[in-house]
């Protein structure tokens, strides 16, 4: 009778695909055959499942087919239990439960077989994404820059708040209230290198834990490449071993990659459950961020958001002045007055302004003086300037029309709204260098036809109504101001 509980989950196997049909073989390769049958013990089937997500997602998806075929093989009190080793975690559901942890078998998951050093001084480092699942003692590597770090990273009252946060998720990973954490600003104003900081802090002071960095982009990218590749499991099983996981810029999955996301939320449940720390930065507030999956919202929402605002000029001038000291450069108080008090938008274009003089004194051999560097700032701000960006023209755009600049991104067919989106996409086109899926994307969350079809909307209108030209007209000369 060894071998008896092999024949039932295999003559389970063959039920389970033929209701599932040649159309779902992905499917069935994906998330039965890596299940591995351990034993038979009266009307009881046990298997081994390779992590707390791939039981989650049987139980979510699957439930009523496995009920159905235990039955047809075991009987009416048929019974399945699963043995989740991955993670050492216990599930109950109505008809399946675990095994206790000390009655677990050391069962090898045959997807997952791989020799590997287990010496923590002579283990290899391990490059992202996902190749060894399972393997507690294992150096990742982190892709965390050695240059962000908390002691460059200039504190003033536009970010104090979350600084502080940071340094206390760096000194007590995943037990403070800051769990998730959710750092969020524009563009340029230091939440990538502060998400960066707080990474290599958490390594300094916890050389055992494992800390990954991974932009929302690639996370989406590795998650792609594993569905096509028929290794879900193991991306899963490797993001569900970090300690401190680091996701830059997740607005990028708004109105997209539902599968990402739906695989994000069962890592993220994980991970909380663990008490591993969670970080997250977007370029908008929980609230804001529509086209994320409400579940993967709320999740967001049960640590602390904290925003980085653009630096005061107090704060300007201590960022100016740090850059200069660690690149060992001299440059007087008047100079970096100068520069604090007309560069004012972002971090990013500061120091962009600062390279940019120190460049000019050197290629052109001239003392860095107050008249050469009023002559290139001033230049450096009318540049700026000129760089109109989708935001700002929805924003003069909805300021016209006196609508609130969120209405452009609901799904709402009111006249003056479809007509605020319609010009925005107009002049994005006409003005900005983004491409007609960006501009659609940025627009409400529309493909390119529909932008294209705006466009051609708006032109005919001009031509023939004059009150749309008037407006196109004014709306121009605001642009242009």
């Amino acid at each position: 009778m060894e071998e008896e509980y092999k024949r039932v989950w295999n003559e389970c196997l063959g039920v389970i695909k033929d209701a599932l049909g040649p159309e779902n073989r992905r499917a069935f390769e994906t998330w039965f055959v890596p299940i591995v049958p351990l034993q038979l013990d009266g009307a009881t089937l046990i298997v081994q499942v390779p992590s707390q997500f791939f039981y989650e997602y049987l139980e979510e998806h699957y439930i009523d087919l496995l009920k159905r075929v235990i039955k047809m093989q075991l009987g009416v009190s048929g019974m399945l239990k699963y043995s989740v080793v991955m993670d050492q975690s216990i599930r109950t559901s109505p008809i399946v439960t675990t095994l206790p942890s000390q009655g677990r078998q050391s069962v090898r998951n045959p997807l997952t077989e791989m020799p590997v050093n287990l010496n923590k001084e002579n283990a290899r480092e391990l490059p992202n994404p996902f190749i060894v699942p399972g393997i507690q003692k294992m150096r990742v590597n982190s892709q965390l820059s050695p240059n962000y770090t908390l002691e460059n990273f200039v504190e003033g009252d536009c970010n104090r708040l979350a600084r502080s946060a940071g340094y206390a998720v760096a000194e007590k990973p995943g037990t403070t209230s800051f769990n998730p954490l959710l750092l969020y600003s524009g563009v340029g104003l230091g939440k990538t290198h502060l998400a960066n900081a707080i990474g290599l802090k958490t390594k300094e002071l916890h050389p055992d834990k494992t800390v990954l960095y991974v932009t929302s982009e690639q996370f989406m990218q590795q998650y792609a490449e594993a569905g096509r590749a028929g290794t879900v499991g193991d991306f899963i099983h490797f993001y569900e071993m970090i300690n401190v996981l680091i996701v830059d810029d997740i607005q990028f999955w708004a109105g997209k990659a539902q599968k990402t996301q739906e695989a994000f939320f069962h890592i993220f449940n994980h991970l909380h459950q663990r008490n591993c720390q969670i970080i997250i930065t977007s370029d908008k507030a929980p609230g804001d961020l529509q086209g994320l999956e409400p579940r993967l919202l709320s999740r967001l929402k049960w640590g602390l958001g904290a925003d980085l605002q653009a630096p005061d000029v107090e704060t300007r001038k201590k960022i100016l002045r740090q850059k200069l000291q660690n690149d060992g450069i001299e440059m007087g108080d008047d100079v970096v007055e100068y520069i604090a008090y007309n560069i004012n938008t972002n971090v990013r274009e500061l120091e962009g302004a600062l390279i940019s003089l120190i460049a000019q004194s050197s290629l052109n051999r001239k003392q860095i003086t107050l008249d050469l560097t009023r002559q290139m700032i001033d230049k450096y701000v009318q540049s700026s300037a000129r760089e109109i960006t989708i935001d700002y023209i929805q924003k003069v755009v909805c300021d016209y029309l006196s609508l609130p600049v969120e209405s452009i991104q609901n799904t709402s067919r009111k006249r003056e709204i479809v007509q605020a989106r319609q010009l925005s996409m107009y002049f994005a086109k006409k003005i900005t260098k983004s491409s007609l899926a960006v501009i659609g994307m940025q627009c409400g969350n529309k493909d390119h036809a529909t932008v294209l079809h705006a466009c051609k909307t708006i032109e005919n209108l001009r031509q023939t109504d004059r009150h749309m030209r008037n407006m196109v007209d004014e709306l121009e000369k605001k642009f242009k101001e």
